[in-house]
This record gives C-alpha cells, structure tokens and sequence, in this order.
C-alpha cells in the first residue's frame, strides 16, 4: 500500500468499483445507473466551466446529466484512479479520465484528459459518490 491508497482494501475496491460503474453508465448512456452512484444531497463542481458551477443536490445533478448526454451520443469515457483514501466511513478519491467524442454541431472529434476529485461516503454498506471536482488536464 502506498500513501495514494490508504484504508482497508474490501472500501478501496468498492471505491474503485463506484469510479468504473461511473464510466461505464457514462459510456451507455444508463441515467438510472449514473444516479444511483450519488447521495442525496451530493455536489458536482464544473466550476472549469463557469456557466455550469457547482450543481447540488441529487435531482440538479442528474437533470444536468440527463440534458447534456443526448449531445454527446458517440462517447468514449475510460476512468483510471490515481488516489484512493479510506477514513472510516468517508474516502477522498483522485480519477483520471480520458474522453473522446463528436462535437456537438460540427462532427469533429473531440479528445479531453481531465481529473475528478472525489469525495465519497459509505451509506448503509455501500460507497456513493457526495462530491466530484471537475478539472481539464488537456484538450483538443
């Protein structure tokens, strides 16, 4: 175990389970999937887009994501950790993520390297997301 993983090892691979589950509702498009994957009363940060801002609340964040994926019908979104921590029954994460997808309007692909800060809670057994941090790393 390195400092980047820290906690025991079942909640790191829950962890890790939640950040794949995340990409593949992405890649198929699964809203019900996608949903199930946040606490109530989470927070996305896409404050990298300033129109966007922090969304909060489970319903703001899925109707965003429900409005957005209809213009993005040829997405790949491939998820890799970088950093899973595990304090009791809170867990800070770190996924780095490449994209590729046809931009809206103009057919062109379109490539995004970027990173989610994740902060998550166990509920009731299982780990859900309660706030992803959207930053671009690199994109064309």
């Amino acid at each position: 175990m390195t400092a980047n993983y820290t906690g025991p090892l079942e909640d790191r691979i829950a962890i890790r389970e939640v950040l794949e589950t995340y990409a593949d509702a992405v890649n198929r498009s699964d809203e019900a999937l996608w949903a199930s994957l946040w606490v109530e009363d989470c927070h996305w940060d896409l404050s990298h887009y300033p129109e966007l801002g922090v969304v909060s609340g489970k319903k703001a964040v899925v109707d965003l994501w429900r409005g957005a994926m209809p213009h993005y019908p040829k997405l790949s979104f491939i998820m890799t950790p970088g950093m899973i921590q595990v304090s009791g029954e809170t867990a800070t994460a770190r996924a780095y993520f490449s994209e590729v997808y046809e931009e809206p309007g103009t057919s062109k692909d379109k490539r995004a390297r970027a990173c989610y800060d994740d902060k998550l809670v166990k509920q009731d057994g299982q780990w859900l997301l309660q706030s992803r941090a959207f930053t671009i790393i690199h994109q064309t």
